[in-house]
């Protein structure tokens, strides 16, 4: 295996870290958010009122988190592909 593989290689695994590390808090905490906003309309519809769907505070953090969690997928991706170009380098 060639320098150039190797390093690719280790290049590729820190941008995973990296990447699982930027994606993994916001994620959770969009999920957190989505299933608060998914009982809330499930009280709302309990007891009949209607909800109201303008853009609140709430919906605005999960657009900010599930962006930054999408950001840090696509360097996680990254990785991915310079690992396997690194193993086509032999």
């Amino acid at each position: 295996m060639s320098l150039l593989g190797l390093g690719l290689i280790a290049v590729g695994i820190g941008l995973i870290a990296v990447g699982y590390g930027r994606a993994k808090r916001p994620w959770d905490r969009y999920r957190a958010l989505k299933e608060q906003d998914a009982n809330v309309a499930r009280y709302e519809a309990w007891r009949g009122g209607v909800r109201d769907d303008s853009t609140t505070g709430a919906s605005v953090a999960m657009k900010i988190l599930r962006r930054q969690a999408q950001m840090g997928g696509l360097i996680v991706a990254a990785g991915f592909v310079l690992v396997f170009v690194g193993f086509l380098l032999r």
